[in-house]
């Protein structure tokens, strides 16, 4: 995957300029660091990104300008990275479950917050990890609610079993807290509501006061035309939950984006390789590369076609099946997208909130994905 050295005014300007065969992916710096900052300035808590849904160097320094101080981290090469490009960061190494070596690695570099949802790995910290000034923090889990797909289905503790591990964590000198998922791209509130009042209910059954509650990601992005991710009143309800549940013994707040924070930031402009009897439109990208995603979460509607001289298509959307361009018949974007009746061969569709995923999985299956990454000042045009 090559990054463009030049920075360009928008899309449409490289694609008329340079007519890219392979996949491009435009990034903006200014707008991931907008959103940084309405995370920092709207969520009641400390704000950390989860380093797995675009762990490209640049987003990682355009954050830590921007003011993120934290990263939710899942493995030794997430880890060995943000203390390379932020030293001074903290690492919250919640992925419940890990080797011995991983958690040896964890230890030498300096990581003090950790999560489990079960005995088994509580038992294997306790053994391995000094437990003065280090967080432990009980990842539980309720039925998903309101979100694309359920983190609850690999990861989190029972309820019953949290408060168990909660109380162990504490009776052992660790730094006892609590930490949820409300799946990804939870577009529900409510989500949150309901996880706050039964993370309350798991500290009173345990008889410890949680010192952090992390609230998880799950914070969604604009994928859907007409439909804006109302963060400010997700913000605003975590805020007010957290006092009615928990009361004065309220615990720190911290939140673990990742495609709440980088998805506005990216989009994928894709390259029309045949329009099948003007049904079925084939893109030069899809399920293997930057659209990996789609079919978990649903399709991103939020595109628009751009032919080779640059100018945007206009016609009246119709309707399309869309191909990626593998020999795979799974290759295949969910439901129907409406493209203009103008489009051809040679245009370009780009996909906008396109940061969260689009470039960790690209496969490079059957040998496409020879994706570009571009930097532009705007993403649109």
């Amino acid at each position: 995957m090559g990054l463009s050295k030049t920075i360009w005014a928008q899309p449409s300007e490289l694609l008329r300029t340079q007519q890219p065969d392979n996949p491009v992916l435009f990034f903006a710096p200014m707008v991931l660091q907008a959103t940084a900052r309405r995370f920092l300035s709207g969520f009641p808590g400390l704000v950390t990104y989860a380093v797995k849904s675009n762990p490209d160097e640049m987003v990682v320094q355009n954050l830590v300008a921007a003011g993120i101080k934290g990263f939710d981290v899942a493995s030794p090469n997430e880890i060995a990275m943000i203390r390379r490009l932020a030293p001074g960061a903290a690492l919250h190494y919640n992925n419940p479950v890990r080797s011995r070596a991983e958690i040896a690695f964890a230890v030498e570099q300096g990581v003090k917050s950790y999560s489990v949802d079960s005995r088994s790995e509580l038992a294997k910290l306790a053994e391995m990890v000094p437990a003065e000034g280090t967080e432990i923090s009980v990842r539980f889990k309720l039925p998903v609610n309101g979100a694309a797909y359920n983190f609850g289905a690999k990861f989190g503790a029972t309820t019953e079993l949290a408060s168990e591990l909660l109380a162990e964590v504490a009776r052992l000198g660790f730094v006892p807290s609590l930490t949820f998922h409300p799946g990804t791209q939870c577009t529900d509130p409510m989500a949150w509501d309901a996880y706050i009042r039964t993370a309350a209910g798991i500290c009173r059954n345990a008889g410890v006061k949680a010192r952090r509650l992390n609230v998880g990601g799950g914070f969604p992005s604009h994928r859907v035309g007409g439909q804006l991710p109302q963060l400010e009143a997700i913000f605003a309800l975590i805020d007010r939950v957290a006092t009615e549940a928990f009361g004065d013994d309220r615990p720190a707040l911290v939140c673990e984006p990742g495609r709440g924070l980088v998805a506005e930031a990216f989009s994928l402009a894709t390259r029309v390789k045949a329009i099948r009897d003007d049904n079925h439109v084939f893109l030069n990208d899809g399920v293997y590369g930057g659209l990996a995603e789609l079919p978990l979460a649903g399709l991103i509607d939020r595109a628009e076609v751009i032919s080779p001289d640059g100018a945007r298509r206009e016609g009246e959307p119709r309707l399309r099946t869309v191909f990626g361009p593998t020999c795979d018949s799974v290759d295949k974007l969910p439901g129907e997208l409406g493209l203009p009746v103008d489009m051809s061969e040679e245009d370009y569709v780009v996909f906008h909130g396109m940061g969260a995923y689009s470039s960790a999985t690209n496969t490079r299956f059957n040998g496409f994905g020879d994706m570009t990454i571009a930097t532009t000042m705007s993403l649109r045009g």
